[in-house]
């Protein structure tokens, strides 16, 4: 079990972030080179301890633990050396006036930065956010995801061995409405950033502008648009297509979930993404052969197949899975839609889940406008 951080607990985190921002404090007189090098140190502790982070990471999320070992840990390792490799390199400028004058900028640190963080990369998030933020000279109070806490709160001992400062960074697993609501109506927070759902993401924005009026940093909802042309290469575009889409069991923002393809190679396209589907291997995520573990949740679990039920009932033509894959656990069906309109709900809302949709288009000018129609600020990433 998880210690449930609530207010009080997000207040404490923000005073020891505060007194290690204080001017004089060892964290604000450390120079610039030694803030990399404490992130270089994190990054190798990672890198000693990955197998064990790889797995804890797919305990917590139910990602396969050979992509959580190869592809999330490296990017986790790239993240904190790059910017290991920036702390001493945010330099300011001097800028030519007349006069007897001298003007120059220079970079200064935010100071006590909130970060909320969410489930579908845990341990990537954890470094996404703290990376910059280190580097630059900032002090952290992070909130990590109530489903998936455990490998951000290893990574804390890690930082604590890495000799980082006493509350330089604080970590707080809790939920949201409690610990990430008092982080984002902090009064002596100076910056928050959240990762999360668009609808979150509103709340955070009014929290800080009823607060302190704080910097407010927001990475939300997508529907990704994926553009097939006909003179596309066949094999490329179904196999990316695919890992576009069902990549993480379909949990990622930027999911390629709505699958344009140009009419006259739509059904070859179709056939093969339903072939491909069919063969994407659901079950253990410690098996090596595994490609597609279980949601992260009960509640994703149902909340993804409501949107199934949604396309079948309004139209979509459903052309392979469409439900659970197993009797036990959260393992959901490789789901393929085709006769997908852009008025349907599986079109316009994000599902957070691996249910491709597959719409057919005639011309480049029109696939653009229709590409661009949507409500999410992650629209073709």
């Amino acid at each position: 079990q998880v210690a449930e951080g609530d207010k009080e607990d997000v207040d404490r985190a923000v005073k020891a972030a505060r007194a290690a921002f204080q001017l004089g404090s060892p964290w604000r007189r450390m120079d610039a080179s030694e803030r990399g090098r404490l992130l270089n140190r994190l990054a190798d502790l990672i890198e000693r301890d990955r197998t064990y982070l790889a797995a804890l990471e797919t305990l917590d999320n139910g990602k396969p633990y050979i992509m959580a070992y190869l592809t999330d840990l490296n990017m986790v390792l790239k993240c904190l050396r790059y910017y290991a490799g920036w702390a001493d390199k945010y330099h300011g400028k001097t800028i030519p006036i007349d006069g007897d004058f001298f003007s120059y900028t220079r970079h200064e640190p935010v100071g006590v930065c909130g970060q909320i963080i969410p489930w579908n990369f845990p341990l990537l998030m954890q470094a996404w956010k703290l990376g910059p933020a280190l580097a630059t000279g900032n002090v952290v109070v992070m909130k990590v995801a109530e489903q998936t806490p455990l490998t951000g709160l290893y990574v804390a001992n890690l930082i604590k061995e890495a000799g980082f400062p006493p509350g330089v960074v604080n970590i707080v697993p809790g939920f949201g409405p409690t610990a990430g609501a008092a982080i984002a109506s902090h009064e002596d927070v100076d910056k928050v950033a959240f990762t999360g759902s668009t609808e979150v993401g509103h709340q955070i924005q009014i929290a800080a502008g009823s607060s302190n009026l704080k910097k407010v940093t927001l990475e939300l909802g997508g529907k990704s648009p994926n553009i097939i042309m006909s003179d596309a290469d066949m094999d490329w575009a179904v196999e990316q297509a695919h890992l576009a889409l069902f990549f993480n069991q379909g949990q990622c923002c930027c999911a390629g979930s709505r699958v344009f393809v140009q009419e006259d190679i739509y059904t070859e396209f179709v056939e093969r993404s339903v072939t491909r589907a069919k063969s994407r291997v659901v079950g253990n995520p410690f098996d090596g052969k595994t490609e597609h573990g279980p949601q992260v949740d009960e509640t994703q679990f149902k909340k993804i197949l409501g949107y199934i039920k949604s396309g079948k009932e309004e139209g979509a033509k459903l052309l392979c899975g469409g439900g659970a894959a197993a009797d036990r656990g959260y393992f959901i069906q490789p789901t393929v839609f085709g006769g997908v309109q852009d008025s349907m709900t599986i079109a316009k809302e994000e599902i957070f889940g691996p249910v491709m949709q597959i719409l057919k288009f005639k011309t480049i000018e029109e696939v653009v406008g229709r590409a661009n129609n949507s409500k999410y600020g992650l629209a073709a990433a």
